[in-house]
């Protein structure tokens, strides 16, 4: 046995070690290390304790590892969710934007005009002032709740703390970008990983004196609540702000149409490298405020605004190998794994090679140096191949026709492109056990059941050990078997409990989100689930004999397509689809859809509409209802309180039903009228 004093000192000084690396991770919003250097670190100071009775003795490790801070900021709900945006990355992405807008709005021929900002790559936050006076500043945090940082946000001397001006709204939100220049970077560059990571660590702190000492700056770019309104336009709220005391961005401008945005996006991507801070793209909103409202928001991002983001850093290294990842609707995914490089600040190991069609146009073979970037600045990607550079004897890379199971795949036929998918997929479903996993891990994500502390390496070492195989299992986990392994204690298992309890109240839309069909994300979830209302109705799609009338009156949806309508059927007709998620409803109570308004003009009404309208959209007409109490249905029966008839070329058929079940029918005149009422 080596010295027992060395010993000693050598555990201690990695205790030490983790500690530091808990604070810059829980405390500094700083991590030094990577995962898998901190899991290393950890495993083997649990090794030596497991391998050495007497330090175990000393009583060390005791709520070392996974501790959050002692001092946790107050928690408080925003006035008004704070979204996150839609990205675009090329012309026809912005010129899609603009015609979903201008559809929305059922405007043909009308140029609309928009607002560019640079999209500061900073820490979003939130100021609020009542009466001018500044009363609570928070974080971004999940975007409908945040921390409250007032006292670091503070330390900006350029946010007023008052503003003197009579004509202040009585409440007034701005939402404002946090940075930190690049020239005030290199000064700290030692501390922090990048610009971001600095902001976003000083935000954090504990102490508003250790936030003084970082020299942030801030843009402000939007509004949240103002009461009362005030402002027109985004420019003329920006001009107004300004001549407030807020920093806002001189890059700003207006504009009118695809060739401007063109235009101003090239300009500023040539600009970027000279600024003092770092933008990855342009926002480009409505600028009329009063069309913004009229848009309003999906469950994510506003309808009036886009970050077109610029083009992706690139970097040049080499293929070491190829290996496929198996998605949870069984997507067979290449992943090159290629020699550490830095993209962007980023280090990248890992980069998607999309599906076997790709590897075959861009001829990707092991061994090969290629160019790769981070597509959005996020996802690395493959972009080309060094002919130039490959080997003479190199092979080409034979797509696994099989999955990682062992099962066959195939590639699925698309009705609505009339071509085979790109996409390889898996086609044993949860009998894969691969599919199975990513299944979990999909239903515990925050967007789903929400667990948290159920995390992907949770849901792994849950999976290795037995403890869960399908989403109902969460819900009778073994505590007493948990309790013995490594790094769960007592704290750890509580906290999962509670956050597993709480996560046994769900919504319908959520849940609908959560069983992971394909094609049914979040917005498709909540027009399915104001479809169903109950959790009862939906379980109606279990039953052989009623899904092809329900899937038929859901296709009259507007937001579900036969895309939707046919993954839906798919997905129900596996009897272990079925059962499994009937196992998962028995351990849940799911509330039933709620309106967003309960109160309006239409109140606990149903409504259907039928024909086009000459001033706006079929989804803005549906928007209306919903944000004033109402429901829309997607076919007529005796539960339908109004047919509303628009002028172009309603159908004749429901019309005639609707007389037939002497259902209340108004024309566009009529709807136009109680619309201004």
């Amino acid at each position: 046995m080596k010295d027992k004093s060395k010993i000693i000192e050598n555990f201690r000084s990695k205790i030490n070690e983790l500690k530091d690396h808990n604070k810059f991770y829980f405390s500094d919003d700083n991590p030094k290390i990577t995962d898998a250097k901190y899991d290393e670190l950890k495993k083997n100071i649990f090794e030596l304790e497991k391998k050495y009775s007497f330090l175990k003795k000393l009583n060390l490790t005791k709520n070392l590892v996974g501790t959050t801070p002692a001092k946790k900021f107050k928690k408080i709900k925003h006035l008004k969710p704070m979204l996150s945006l839609s990205n675009a990355f090329n012309n026809e992405d912005m010129n899609d934007f603009l015609k979903k807008v201008k559809n929305f709005l059922n405007y043909k021929d009308i140029n609309i005009e928009l607002f560019s900002e640079p999209k500061i790559d900073g820490i979003s936050a939130t100021l609020v002032y009542e009466k001018g006076i500044l009363k609570r500043g928070l974080s971004r945090g999940d975007g409908l709740v945040g921390e409250d940082i007032l006292e670091n946000l503070k330390t900006i001397s350029k946010i007023p703390k008052e503003i003197k001006d009579k004509d202040v709204p009585n409440l007034l939100e701005i939402r404002c970008e946090i940075f930190i220049s690049k020239t005030d970077f290199q000064a700290i560059k030692n501390n922090f990983a990048n610009p971001r990571n600095a902001a976003g660590g000083s935000l954090r702190q504990k102490d508003p004196n250790v936030t003084s000492k970082i020299p942030l700056k801030y843009f402000a770019y939007g509004f949240g609540a103002i009461e009362p309104m005030k402002f027109s336009t985004q420019l003329e709220f920006l001009k107004k702000i300004d001549g407030w005391g807020f920093s806002t961005n001189p890059l700003s401008t207006k504009l009118k149409d695809l060739a401007q945005i063109e235009k101003q996006h090239k300009k500023i991507d040539n600009l970027r490298s000279t600024l003092d801070y770092d933008i990855d793209g342009l926002v480009y909103k409505v600028n009329d405020l009063k069309l913004q409202k009229r848009l309003g928001n999906t469950s994510n991002a506003p309808r009036w605004a886009i970050a077109y983001k610029f083009s992706a850093e690139k970097a040049s290294t080499k293929i070491r190998n190829i290996t496929i990842q198996v998605g949870r609707t069984g997507a067979i995914t290449p992943v090159a794994k290629v020699d550490p490089v830095n993209v962007g600040g980023v280090v990248v190991s890992n980069a998607t090679l999309h599906n076997e069609d790709e590897i075959k146009r861009k001829d990707v073979r092991i061994g090969d140096t290629i160019l790769i970037q981070r597509a959005g600045d996020v996802i690395p990607q493959v972009v080309s191949v060094d002919l130039t550079n490959r080997k003479k004897d190199s092979k080409k890379f034979i797509f696994p026709d099989k999955c990682l199971c062992g099962s066959p795949t195939k590639k699925e036929f698309s009705k609505t492109q009339k071509k085979e998918d790109a996409v390889r997929r898996c086609v044993k479903g949860y009998e894969c056990n691969f599919i199975a996993k990513e299944k979990l891990k999909h239903i515990v994500s925050k967007e789903a059941l929400n667990i948290e502390g159920l995390g992907k390496k949770v849901v792994e070492q849950f999976w290795d050990l037995n403890l869960i195989r399908e989403p109902s299992d969460i819900f009778k986990l073994d505590f007493d078997k948990i309790k013995n392994l490594e790094g769960w204690g007592e704290l750890s298992i509580k906290n999962l409990k509670s956050a597993i309890s709480k996560s046994k109240i769900i919504s319908l839309e959520r849940l609908i989100y959560s069983i992971g069909i394909r094609h049914i994300g979040q917005e498709n979830a909540k027009v399915i689930a104001a479809f169903f209302i109950s959790i009862k109705e939906f379980s109606q799609l279990f039953k052989k004999d009623k899904i092809d009338n329900i899937l038929k009156n859901l296709a009259e949806l507007d937001g579900i397509g036969e895309t939707q309508v046919e993954s839906i059927k798919n997905f129900f007709s596996d009897v272990t689809n079925t059962k499994i998620t009937r196992n998962l409803i028995n351990q849940l109570l799911v509330n039933n859809y709620s309106i967003k308004n309960k109160t309006g003009k239409f109140s606990n009404k149903r409504l259907m509409f039928t024909g086009g309208f000459e001033n706006m959209s079929r989804s803005e007409a549906k928007s209306l209802v919903e944000n004033n109490g109402g429901k829309v249905l997607g076919s007529i029966s005796k539960k339908l309180d109004i047919l509303v008839v628009g002028n172009s070329k309603p159908t004749k058929r429901k019309l005639d039903q609707a007389y037939k079940l002497k259902i209340k029918i108004i024309f566009e005149k009529e709807w136009n009228k109680i619309l201004n009422s």
